[in-house]
């Protein structure tokens, strides 16, 4: 079986199986019980190391484990940092390894897109690639580790490509994984100022209202966006931090935030009187609520653009780990 080697075992998480293992669950039990009814479709999730996004993309999968049991497949979209690449691309080999054993590919969901336009067939953006490993301890620990993935790197891609990959693929059973940071390299308040506005454009499904430097997924998130208005699904804010809130530099953050797609039908979970409002850490690490805007307001209006590091621009270790 040809598998594909973990990129960041070790550095972006822990290398030893039981000490992973106790790290997601830890996070995960952290996260205080929802009061959810209806399971989601799709989640958001950032990809840092786990030291420093752990605790957000917990926020996110903790709602999954609900689902163990009815997911069949999980859609795995996240940006190409170190390739560049036009389109979308999916993995020749047969599973993802990971310290918690192998993560099967879903053949099946590979040859039902492969023919689609956007849609290459190519390890190269994979091979180093974080943004959709570091998803996959959190999917074996909500999910079980037989649920195949169809892991998707996506480069520069109209947000109506990946819309219809993710209709191809839309069938009961089936849930979708966007891996994004937001906003890159900023101070604490700039950084919160500019992940408050992007927050606000997704829980309008406004993908036009983002822009590149919002998001590393800027292409997989727009996509998504693009499938929610289509299908008419709403979108739920959980939380947003930065990695200044867990130890890192607050001259030069990276935004994370965690959000829950639904299927349409009753108010909007963004209503920031209902209790499922969004969530933010506070400067302490601790969980504070937060106001957001509401579906139906006013979409908001793109930022003046902003120069960013290009993706493909090598960090120092310690600014690799925090996106």
């Amino acid at each position: 079986m040809r598998v594909r080697p973990t990129a960041v075992a070790g550095r972006f998480y822990p290398g030893d199986p039981d000490a992973l293992a106790a790290l997601v669950d830890t996070l995960l039990a952290k996260v205080p019980p929802a009061p959810h009814r209806r399971r989601p479709v799709a989640v958001i999730a950032p990809h840092a190391a786990f030291r420093f996004s752990g605790p957000v993309a917990a926020t996110a999968y903790a709602h999954l484990s609900h689902s163990r049991g009815e997911v069949v497949r999980v859609v795995v979209l996240g940006p190409a940092h170190f390739t560049p690449l036009r389109g979308m691309a999916l993995p020749t080999v047969e599973a993802f390894d990971t310290p918690l054993g192998p993560v099967p590919v879903d053949a099946d969901a590979r040859t039902l897109v492969a023919g689609l336009p956007a849609v290459v067939i190519d390890d190269e953006p994979h091979a180093g690639e974080h943004a959709i490993e570091t998803q996959l301890p959190f999917l074996i620990r909500t999910l079980g580790s037989a649920v195949p993935v169809l892991p998707v790197v996506v480069g520069d891609t109209p947000p109506r490509a990946v819309a219809t990959l993710l209709s191809e693929l839309d069938a009961p059973g089936t849930f979708v994984v966007v891996s994004t940071d937001l906003s890159h390299y900023l101070n604490r308040a700039q950084a919160r100022a500019r992940d408050t506005h992007t927050a606000a454009a997704v829980l309008a499904r406004s993908g036009d209202a983002l822009q590149p430097g919002d998001a590393c997924g800027f292409h997989p998130l727009r996509g998504l966006l693009r499938h929610a208005v289509d299908r008419d699904f709403v979108v739920e804010q959980l939380q947003l931090a930065t990695s200044a809130d867990t130890g890192g530099d607050p001259a030069r953050v990276v935004g994370y935030g965690a959000f829950l797609i639904h299927a349409g039908g009753g108010a909007s979970t963004g209503d920031p009187d209902s209790e499922s409002a969004g969530q933010d850490l506070g400067e302490d690490g601790g969980v504070a609520r937060r106001r957001v805007p509401a579906r139906g307001q006013q979409r908001p209006r793109p930022l003046p653009a902003r120069r960013s590091r290009s993706t493909a621009v090598a960090a120092s270790p310690v600014e690799s780990s925090v996106r």
